[in-house]
């Protein structure tokens, strides 16, 4: 059984780990284990490179925390200005003992009064609450579902990502 440790207890972020484990690994048994561990950079990551050093870090700091593990992932949601609009993303991190993979997921424009809220300091996840009049919007579907009506979530944008950060684990031969 692989051991794959989150350092994460949001349970989006878990379950689109779980959920693109088992499509990409469909025969391997395996266990979660979550880990709560500090990214090291903004809680409102606010640039592509603050975004994935988050989520390296994170992956560093739950292998430390759980060094029995197979698999460390980390998880980061974040924002970056493309010309005049603000976007958000998030990067994942798998370090594994003798391997490591990341990949970012697909990138959304966020509404004008969202930007202005995280352009001013408040964290994405309470800027939509706010426009949005939801409460813990970031554990649930998140900005990407509250704009596409659920049709893409939280989970399932992170979903692909974790799936394409474990392909050098699924093709060790080629890295």
């Amino acid at each position: 059984m692989k051991k794959v440790v989150v350092s994460s207890l949001n349970p989006v972020k878990l379950e689109a780990v779980k959920s693109g484990f088992k499509r990409l690994f469909p025969d391997t048994p395996f266990e979660i284990i979550n880990v709560p561990v500090e990214s090291g950079v903004s809680d409102q990551p606010m640039t592509d490179e603050e975004t994935r050093t988050g989520a390296t870090n994170r992956a560093i700091k739950a292998h430390e925390a759980v060094p029995g593990g197979d698999y460390w992932v980390g998880v980061e949601g974040g924002c970056d200005f493309l010309g005049e609009d603000m976007v958000a993303f998030a990067w994942i991190v798998v370090l594994g003992e003798n391997n490591h993979g990341s990949a970012r997921t697909a990138l959304f424009r966020l509404p004008k009064k969202v930007q202005g809220l995280v352009a001013s300091g408040m964290e994405l996840g309470m800027a939509d609450d706010q426009v949005f009049g939801e409460e813990n919007s970031k554990q649930n579907s998140g900005a990407v579902g509250l704009l596409t009506g659920d049709v893409v979530t939280r989970t399932t944008l992170y979903e692909q990502a974790v799936i394409l950060a474990f392909i050098p684990f699924k093709n060790p031969d080629l890295y």
